[in-house]
């Protein structure tokens, strides 16, 4: 580290409003979990608090994770870059060649004995924290086409590709976003970005109507009602969930879409039971909290000591806030069903303990940080930082 490096550095207290708002979420989404699935459990499992019991020992386990990654330092990881992304890859490939446990006609969890564990949750942390070390290694050869641009963009297409083979489109489009926002602040060519999205658009249409049950999902989500008791019977029920909560909702525990109308209501379409039964005042407050926590992201961004914590809490909070959009996006309608969870509400372990990991990496990024931090870089023109990666 250089003498005008450390001088610009102090150790700090961790975001604690960063760690109580994800915290609060990850309380809430307990409650909301037993809330949407109490019935369903006793009729499938013989037990009302199946879903529970397992939600909180996932929040549990993923807290204590949150806690140990808030004192690892982050720059562990730039020597674990290449295991975690060859880990993701390995995963994603075992479950495109078929050795993944099939559920819902998508093959996207590896079986571990008892544990279930979705790859596609480790690649979006393991992509993430690539291009965050490549990025800052590459600094100003970020504009160059072969050496700053095009790693990136053939690494995200691989995983993009697999993930399409799982089929996993949800989570696909997520990382393609991601990449491109993180080459965007990195100072990418606005030319090549723009290049990459005119070459992507028609790959992503044939892989929409080359699919036939791609097709029906964008055909339920034109036109929902015509499908009401077919491919558009999810996001109607969805629609109807909110539609009933109103202003204030029918009351915590009230709703009746759970009670067997609504699919996946303890899980994807959690947000239209809390929409349900808290109504607008509740998806509003949860929105609230959620932008809180990007909004501290991207502080911590903003004064990350070097450019790849910098890139880094970028990613993380692009990441979460963009899978909150397009989870409630696909269960009001205004975007075809994708397979997100909602983040620390929805239930599924893979998800809660990585996002949670993912969080206290952030919080290890707002330890140490810029005491004066340097203004003199702008989005889309990358930080002018010493990121002290070396090459």
């Amino acid at each position: 580290m250089s003498e005008a490096r450390a001088t610009s550095q102090g150790v700090h207290e961790p975001d604690r409003l960063l760690a109580a708002c994800v915290v609060a979420l990850v309380g809430f989404g307990i409650v909301m979990v037993y809330s949407a699935s109490a019935v369903f459990a006793a009729k499938e499992f013989g037990a009302s608090t199946y879903f529970l019991a397992r939600q909180s020992a996932f929040a549990v386990f993923g807290i204590v994770a949150m806690a140990a990654a808030s004192r690892i330092d982050y720059h562990l990881y730039l020597k674990l870059t290449y295991p975690m992304l060859f880990v993701a890859a390995g995963g994603l490939v075992l479950c495109a060649t078929g050795l993944g446990t099939r559920v819902g006609g998508a093959s996207r969890w590896l079986r571990l004995g008892p544990i279930g564990i979705q790859p596609s949750e480790i690649a979006k942390l393991a992509v993430i924290m690539y291009l965050s070390y490549s990025l800052a290694k590459k600094a100003e050869k970020v504009k160059t086409f072969t050496v700053g641009f095009l790693p990136h963009v053939l690494c995200a297409a691989l995983f993009v590709a697999l993930l399409l083979l799982q089929p996993d489109f949800g989570t696909a489009i997520v990382i393609a976003l991601t990449t491109f926002t993180l080459l965007f602040v990195a100072g990418a060519r606005m030319g090549y970005l723009v290049g990459i999205v005119l070459v992507a658009l028609p790959l992503a249409y044939k892989a929409v109507v080359g699919s036939a049950y791609r097709m029906r999902r964008i055909m339920a989500f034109l036109n929902p009602w015509e499908y009401r008791y077919d491919v558009g019977y999810q996001i109607s029920e969805s629609l109807m969930s909110f539609g009933s909560g109103g202003l204030w909702g029918v009351g915590l525990g009230d709703g009746k879409q759970k009670l067997f109308f609504l699919p996946e209501a303890h899980n994807d379409f959690i947000s239209a039971i809390i929409g349900e039964e808290l109504g607008f005042v509740g998806i509003a407050a949860m929105l609230g909290v959620y932008a809180i926590i990007v909004y501290r992201g991207i502080r911590i961004a903003w004064h990350a000591a070097d450019a790849y914590g910098t890139y880094v809490a970028f990613g993380v909070s692009t990441l979460l806030g963009m899978q909150v959009l397009v989870n409630l996006g696909v269960a009001m309608g205004s975007l075809p069903t994708k397979g997100l969870t909602l983040p620390f509400v929805s239930y599924g372990g893979s998800s809660l303990v990585l996002m949670l990991y993912a969080v206290g990496i952030l919080i290890n990024i707002s330890r140490t940080r810029r005491t004066a931090p340097t203004y003199g870089w702008s989005l889309g023109s990358g930080p002018n930082l010493d990121d002290g990666v070396t090459t």
